[in-house]
């Protein structure tokens, strides 16, 4: 199985509230459209700094992190950012690696989703189909 790219869109959570309340326009709000890599090694939405930037996140507190080589480091955590793919959408705080040459999109933004890594078609897919399925137990 290889690693394989899916097109999301990342926004500032708190821009798309600011529009909701009439305090910015909806043109204002900070969005990026990028490719991620789907990865459920990693428990959250993984960003760089360039990105971090152009969404205008705030970080709000440094968490321990350990890397897929097991080196543990200190990253900053963001605000949330609602992430979008295709007709879904989640919002989930950001660890950013500085210098990472890759987006990646982790277990919890995938859950939160409903969706899945399909390893045999390289492709995220509905847990439940094409409708997004919201579980409460």
């Amino acid at each position: 199985m290889g690693t394989f790219t899916e097109e999301i869109t990342l926004a500032n959570a708190r821009d798309i509230g600011n529009a909701r309340d009439g305090l910015i326009l909806d043109t204002k709000i900070r969005a990026v459209t990028l490719d991620a890599v789907p990865d459920t090694g990693a428990w959250t939405l993984i960003i760089n700094e360039e990105t971090r930037q152009k969404l205008g996140l705030a970080i709000l507190e440094t968490v321990k992190s350990s890397l897929a080589d097991g080196s543990t480091t200190q990253y900053g955590l963001t605000e949330p950012v609602e992430i979008r793919w295709k007709d879904r959408r989640t919002s989930q705080e950001a660890v950013v690696i500085p210098n990472a040459s890759d987006i990646l999109l982790g277990a919890l933004p995938l859950e939160g989703m409903d969706l899945y890594v399909d390893p045999v078609n390289q492709r995220l897919a509905g847990v439940h189909g094409d409708q997004r399925v919201h579980l409460v137990k």
